[in-house]
């Protein structure tokens, strides 16, 4: 799962209330699609080492795509005891900045995003385009990453197999979610805590069945699309710690008695631990370490190929920490055994945007919550280090490959190649029509949880 993710460019209830401040702002005035928040800025500074906080306020208004209605949006802010403070929007449950300290006390924003809700509703995954955008810091779903030619089958109830279809948004595929996935709609709050050693905020969006449907001749829909099937209702927790451990937590309960259907939810930002600001290519120089023995090549549309290869031998090979950019042009290294040399990987996808098949969690590589390691990147310079914990079968690395200078940031910088990397946790990509791959299916009535913790630090892994 990856930024645009295809060869197209992107267009431009319990609240402890000695323990947290509120502050709203009034709705601003307008009709427009996306009002502008009135939302304090936000200059990181000096870590000020308080206490554990969370702040709620205004961040504009846009038209939610269920209601078709004008409806407010919010940031939250998650605040703990050393400096590190991380927002988040209802509007898409997007990560929009990770303020995180580094080894000389600065702290600097570590995530990619843009600064206005009006930006994201027109950058972010544009609904009014097949062309994609680069997903800043959103909660992916239904389907995080890639479903072939947009079209499924599962086995219902009382009918047999049925086949759905979904729009087309990536080339020939379906691309997270399709042209209005979870990113473009405005999420609920139905729970905001501040606990002794965390704080929180849990946002829930119900999906209607058939979302994601369309008429005939509509966008990404030339014959028609049936959308995903079932009414689904999904919670995703943020939580903030002392430990500079940012917890996201998923939890989809499928709504319908007699309807199966398929989920594979995940977050999509993109960090750089030297800064989201730094110098075009400045991720390619910070360390990356994937725990997999294997990972899933793809065809020339970057769907699998059906089976995962060995990454010894070949530039997928992070066992051992390598920076990123060493081995991202090497285009003459085998790609694994039995991947065609038609479909050359790195090419392909023009640098890294592959799933990777974690390794079996092992007493070494337990962590948090009991999680299995999936990554680890650190910046040499600033000392800040990022340990990624999960418990999902694989982890989509990609390279930020798709940005080509044309998305201007949250500190008015451009964003390039090389300007940031993903950490997507999740089921494989195409799961739905590969069996031999882990089963992304959530039967009738049935709900299924997954948590991811990003582990941060400001002194080196």
């Amino acid at each position: 799962m990856s930024e645009e993710h295809g060869k197209a460019r992107p267009r431009h209830h319990r609240v402890r209330a000695a323990a947290i401040a509120v502050a709203v702002a009034a709705l601003a005035a307008g009709g427009f699609a996306a009002t502008q928040a009135n939302a304090a800025p936000r200059t990181p500074a000096a870590a000020s080492h308080g206490r554990l906080s969370i702040t709620k306020e205004y961040f504009g208004s846009t038209t939610e795509p269920y209601t078709g209605k004008l409806t407010k949006t919010y940031r939250y802010i998650l605040t703990n005891n050393k400096g590190m403070s991380v927002g988040v929007l209802s509007f898409g449950g997007i990560i929009q900045y990770i303020d995180l300290p580094g080894r000389n006390g600065a702290v600097t924003d570590v995530t990619l995003g843009f600064k206005t809700l009006a930006d994201y509703v027109s950058e972010d995954s544009p609904p009014v385009t097949a062309n994609g955008g680069p997903y800043f810091g959103e909660t992916i779903g239904r389907y995080g990453n890639r479903i072939a030619k947009g079209t499924f089958s599962l086995n219902q109830p009382g009918q047999g197999k049925v086949t759905y279809t979904l729009p087309i948004n990536n080339g020939v595929n379906s691309l997270h979610g399709g042209l209005v996935g979870f990113g473009d709609h405005v999420w609920n709050q139905v729970g905001f805590t501040a606990g002794k050693s965390s704080v929180s905020v849990t946002l829930e969006l119900t999906s209607p069945n058939g979302d994601s449907s369309g008429a005939a001749g509509s966008p990404g829909c030339p014959s028609g699309c049936t959308g995903y099937p079932a009414e689904i209702t999904t919670d995703v927790t943020f939580s903030l710690n002392n430990s500079d451990q940012l917890s996201i937590h998923y939890k989809v309960k499928n709504d319908s008695s007699n309807l199966n259907t398929v989920v594979n939810l995940t977050n999509h930002s993109y960090f750089n631990l030297a800064g989201q600001g730094s110098a075009a290519g400045s991720a390619y120089g910070q360390y990356l370490q994937i725990n997999a023995n294997k990972y899933t090549p793809t065809d020339t549309t970057q769907i699998p190929l059906g089976y995962n290869v060995a990454v010894a031998g070949t530039p997928f090979d992070f066992r051992t920490p390598h920076t990123i950019g060493s081995r991202i042009s090497d285009v003459s290294a085998s790609d694994g055994p039995g991947v065609p040399a038609a479909d050359n990987q790195l090419l392909l996808a023009q640098g890294y945007d592959h799933n990777w098949v974690l390794n079996p969690k092992t007493k070494a590589t337990t962590g948090p919550d009991g999680l299995n390691l999936a990554a680890r990147a650190w910046d040499v310079a600033s000392g800040r280090a990022l340990s990624v914990w999960t418990d999902q079968p694989g982890v989509q690395f990609y390279s930020g490959n798709f940005l080509t200078g044309t998305l201007v940031g949250i500190t008015g910088d451009t964003y390039r190649q090389g300007a940031g990397y993903t950490f997507e946790t999740q089921h494989f990509p195409n799961s739905p029509n590969q069996p031999n791959f882990p089963s992304t299916e959530l039967a009738a009535g049935a709900t299924t949880t997954s948590t991811t913790i990003f582990a941060f630090s400001s002194d080196g892994i």
